[in-house]
């Protein structure tokens, strides 16, 4: 595997953090007054403090949901999507788009959840159950 890495805006850095780190799971890696860096399932992510939110909120239509336009997330095994999946329908998460299997019976079939950061950046979750398929036409 290559890790990516991904910067992006947020407005409150301790929210920030709290976030990637309480609810997401990932660990601090180096950090400044105005960046953290995040290890986001593998990958660096990088969370940049902005003096005003900026994040975007164009969506388009996917088999039946409004998905955000502007977003990043990571495609996570079957099994730990559907554990995390339950254990925040049970936590009371505000799901922009919640769980739910997308494209069923078709090549593209995944599970799928939204959520937004406390900077309303959106981020996405899902998975395969035939991991083979993330590229399939």
């Amino acid at each position: 595997m290559i890790p990516f890495h991904l910067a992006f805006p947020v407005v409150d850095l301790d929210r920030t953090r709290r976030f990637y780190v309480e609810r997401l799971g990932c660990r601090v890696g180096r950090e400044d007054a105005r960046w953290i860096d995040f290890d986001f399932f593998g990958h660096q992510i990088t969370a940049h403090l902005v003096d005003r939110e900026g994040a975007g909120s164009d969506t388009n239509p996917v088999d039946g949901d409004d998905v955000p336009v502007r977003h990043f997330g990571a495609i996570l095994p079957w099994d730990e999507w559907h554990a995390l999946a339950e254990r925040w329908k049970h936590d009371d998460v505000e799901f922009l788009v919640p769980p739910r299997i997308r494209f069923a019976g078709q090549v593209g079939e995944q599970a799928t959840l939204f959520v937004r950061d406390p900077s309303g950046n959106a981020i996405e979750l899902k998975s395969f159950r035939d991991p083979s398929r993330v590229f399939a036409r």
